[in-house]
């Protein structure tokens, strides 16, 4: 009979396959990279089992339990654990603690024939795990910020460093208003979850250095953890610097270019249409800041890029609109910032002279 396992640095130093037995609601919630939602009970089931359980008991919610999952519902619930187990025999199951329904789950795969191991501790000593390596992360190794005004290239220098850590990536979204990608961000607890496991494996190669981007708390709806937002505070930085000219052609591949691709591959045929939707809207969600007649003003450069580029698919007017935006809005902005954090400055430069830098960096701290 297989024992339980509560080596969780194992199980997500090696990606180990596993099943959530949670019912959907939990597992929408946060979950762990790669892992299946097979649930025991669904939404509805779970509900009615908890009504009773606060209301007649234990024993009487096990016995509801049993016969909701019962028959047909429970001999298709088995056979999908089964084929689950089956495909990977190196994995594991999981309930919230480690409790009822994982055992519930076992007991039935193994009168299926199948023993199969959990995790003891459940989700919840994983979840525990995995913040608990953020913060150690934190407090014992050793961070620098990479700064430097919009457009600069910062996801490309640290897509080149073996010791980065890819917030925005983790977060799904590129960090400022314009930042939402085509597909959703994961939950909160996702996104603390994949930091979590990044950073674990990261350091078992030996990495005690790590560069990440400068980020406010939030990365769209993603927040950081509140032990790295505030170590942010006063790490060392990096500035990275480049041509208005060199930004403004980033940002069109990036936020006009690429990611318009991105919408057209994701929604098919109305990809396009939804794409200008959501600049617009992006647009729109810095009208107070901007002012009202710059606003009015740049939108409506917008609007005429977002016409020409459906028409021929020319994106060349979208430069005007983002030149406009970065002098008037962004550029004072992080030049207030750069100014502010400027005792922290340790190095500035651009991308060539910035790469190599952190690389030495790095190299003198075993990265």
């Amino acid at each position: 009979m297989p024992s339980d396992i509560t080596d969780y640095r194992e199980i997500f130093l090696n990606d180990r396959p596993m099943m959530d037995t949670r019912a959907p609601v939990e597992f929408v919630k946060g979950a762990f990279p790669g892992v299946v939602n097979l649930p025991l009970m669904n939404d509805d089931e779970r509900q009615r089992v908890g009504t009773c359980y606060k209301q007649q008991g234990q024993q009487a919610a096990i016995v509801l339990g049993h016969q909701l999952v019962s028959g047909a519902t429970k001999a298709e619930r088995v056979e999908q654990w089964a084929q689950f187990a089956r495909a990977h025999p190196e994995g594991y199951l999981y309930c919230f603690r480690g409790g009822l329904r994982s055992q519930i789950v076992q007991q039935w795969l193994r009168e299926a024939g199948i023993d199969y191991p959990r995790v003891g501790g459940g989700y919840k000593a994983m979840r525990s795990f995995l913040l608990d390596t953020v913060e150690r992360a934190t407090r014992e190794c050793d961070f620098v910020l990479l700064g430097g005004m919009t457009g600069t290239g910062k996801t490309e220098v640290l897509g080149q460093l073996r010791n980065a850590l890819d917030l925005e990536g983790h977060a799904n979204h590129r960090g400022s208003s314009f930042g939402k990608r085509a597909t959703a961000q994961p939950s909160n607890i996702d996104f603390e979850n994949r930091l979590g496991v990044d950073l674990l494996k990261k350091r078992d190669q030996g990495i005690e250095q790590f560069v990440v981007e400068d980020e406010s708390r939030m990365i769209g709806s993603c927040a950081l953890p509140l032990a790295l937002h505030k170590g942010m505070q006063a790490f060392p930085m990096v500035w990275l610097e480049d041509s208005l000219a060199g930004r403004v052609e980033r940002i069109l591949g990036d936020y006009v270019v690429d990611l318009c691709a991105e919408f057209v591959s994701v929604f098919g045929e109305s990809g396009q249409q939804v794409f200008a939707q959501r600049l617009t809207e992006s647009l729109g969600n810095i009208h107070k800041r901007l002012g009202g007649e710059r606003f009015q003003r740049l939108q409506g450069i917008l609007q005429q890029a977002l016409e020409e580029q459906a028409r021929s698919g020319s994106v060349d007017l979208h430069r005007e609109w983002i030149e406009g935006l970065l002098r008037e809005y962004y550029d004072p902005m992080y030049a207030f910032q750069r100014e502010k954090k400027g005792a922290r400055i340790e190095f500035a430069g651009e991308q060539g002279a910035v790469l190599e830098y952190l690389r030495e960096r790095g190299a003198r701290r075993g990265c």
